[in-house]
């Protein structure tokens, strides 16, 4: 079992920034690949980023690129989405998820989910 904790979310103004907080907890969290998703108001929860186990690979959705940075400290067991740039259309809950698969995008591929917590840019 891995217990996943967000923190860090809250209202923006458009152009702002927000660092994301995820604090897992479990056996040997430190080898599962950890994401970032997140739902708007009446869409599908969508993919944001991905980190492997070690930190060395990472990938982001094309919305995130350039913009949003995931990293990961697995002495705390804890991985980050730093959020630049922030845009009214960023607005939604985002959700830590842990996979074992390597760099999963689909949310059916993630077997661990947190509550999320709210992000909101307002414009």
């Amino acid at each position: 079992q891995v217990q996943l904790v967000e923190s860090g979310g809250g209202l923006v103004q458009a152009g702002g920034s927000l660092r994301l907080s995820c604090a897992a907890s479990g056996r040997t969290v430190s080898r599962y690949s950890l994401g970032w998703f997140r739902q708007a108001p009446g869409k599908e929860r969508e993919f944001v980023a991905a980190i492997n186990w070690s930190g060395g690979s990472t990938y982001g959705a094309d919305s995130a690129k350039g913009r949003f940075t995931i990293s990961r400290d697995n002495a705390k067991n804890t991985v980050y989405l730093e959020m630049n740039i922030l845009k009214p259309e960023d607005t939604g809950v985002y959700y830590c998820a842990a996979t074992s698969l390597f760099l999963a995008t689909m949310r059916g591929q993630y077997n661990y989910w947190g509550q999320g917590t709210q992000v909101t840019v307002s414009s």
